[in-house]
């Protein structure tokens, strides 16, 4: 069966725009922290509360898609995610700012599970492959976003972000023509623990497995996005120098997990996995270690390892349990990565400790507890 290219890119296009307009936070915190006199306490929370969001959000929204077949979630979500996280540029105080951001991420975390479950439904026979396209209008979009808003604010100032909500607006109109409604995957008599039970079956020790390597991933992967931008500016990069560094970590990582989208296809995710997890502590070690320009090649080795298992949870997970995809992408994107970056309040409150820098350096080392439960991992692949 060949892939359905047309909706394909409607839902990366919906991937890509929403996650566009949420990458604009954490390349601002710097500025946030000046504007306002943000602690990195405070920048711990805000970044964390993001992630809660999603945690949160994102399961139940994953459960009532797999009940309600409706576009309501994916419109609802991504319009919120368009007009508030714009609104934060005129936020007078850390209160405001926090409830400008936390709607915003609420309306990121409710379109997710819903087009997420929607991508094997038009992905043929190279569910893997598309799933890491789909994957990469995310990563595309958090690499593109911190390169475009750090110049906007740099030129036009904080005041002026309100104006990008309307480049959103009217992708949103095109998209409103184009997504059909979700497919019901049978599960709307059931209760959420029961679709749960029903979507997983007996391969829940499995994907419980996966979900922790999951979790393992975004403490890292969260940790490095939400402070490195802080620490480049605080030792003299500018803030669109600093949006710079954070886009080549997100852009390398498209390629990459463009790339083990491909093989997982070939050999199976296991292998690339084991690849991703042991590159990954040493790469990240290494662009602690590093000054000057080479802080560029640094974070495009390092996010190129800490992004490329990314779309490989999903994939997996939907793979031994299809029968409620948008649950299970719910549980690999929003409760794994939700629940590892709600640590960051306490990675912030280290960092105002110790600074960030030797925080960060022993958070590179955490990607290598994950090789043990890696090894208990199935061999399969997204095709068969």
């Amino acid at each position: 069966m060949s892939a359905n290219l047309k909706i394909l890119f409607a839902l990366t296009l919906i991937h890509f725009t929403g996650d566009f307009y949420s990458a604009f936070i954490s390349p601002l915190f710097p500025v946030f922290v000046d504007k306002l006199g943000l602690s990195l306490t405070q920048v711990g929370i805000i970044a964390g509360t993001m992630r809660l969001l999603a945690f949160i959000i994102q399961p139940t929204v994953g459960y009532f898609a797999d009940r309600c077949p409706t576009r309501a979630f994916i419109f609802l979500g991504l319009s919120l995610a368009i007009v508030f996280i714009p609104l934060s540029g005129i936020a007078p105080n850390f209160w405001v700012l926090l409830l400008c951001i936390a709607l915003g991420s609420v309306g990121s975390s409710m379109f997710h599970p819903s087009v997420t479950g929607m991508v094997p439904l038009y992905a043929g026979s190279k569910a893997g492959f598309s799933m890491s396209v789909f994957n990469t209008g995310g990563t595309l979009a958090f690499g593109l976003g911190p390169l475009f808003i750090t110049w906007y604010v740099a030129y036009f100032g904080l005041t002026a972000m309100p104006f990008t909500m309307l480049a959103g607006l009217l992708v949103l109109m095109y998209l409103v023509k184009v997504i059909p409604a979700p497919q019901s995957e049978g599960l709307n008599r059931s209760g959420f623990f029961s679709a749960l039970k029903e979507s997983l079956g007996s391969v829940w020790k499995v994907v419980a497995l996966i979900w922790l390597v999951m979790f393992i991933r975004a403490i890292v992967g969260q940790s490095f996005l939400t402070f490195m931008p802080v620490l480049y500016v605080q030792e003299g990069f500018s803030v669109v120098s600093a949006g710079a560094i954070y886009s080549c970590f997100i852009v390398s990582g498209t390629i990459s997990g463009l790339l083990s989208g491909h093989f997982s296809d070939r050999i199976g995710f296991k292998p690339v996995f084991i690849f991703s997890f042991l590159g990954m502590a040493p790469a990240l070690w290494l662009l602690m270690q590093l000054h000057g320009g080479w802080v560029y090649l640094g974070a495009v080795l390092a996010g190129s390892f800490v992004l490329a298992p990314l779309p490989l949870g999903v994939t997996m997970a939907q793979t031994l349990a299809p029968k409620g995809r948008s649950m299970v992408a719910s549980l690999m994107m929003g409760f794994a990565y939700g629940l590892g970056g709600a640590i960051t309040p306490l990675i912030g409150k280290l960092a105002d400790m110790f600074t960030i820098r030797p925080v960060l350096t022993c958070i590179a080392v955490i990607p290598l507890a994950a090789l043990p439960i890696i090894a208990l991992f199935p061999k399969t692949r997204s095709n068969g």
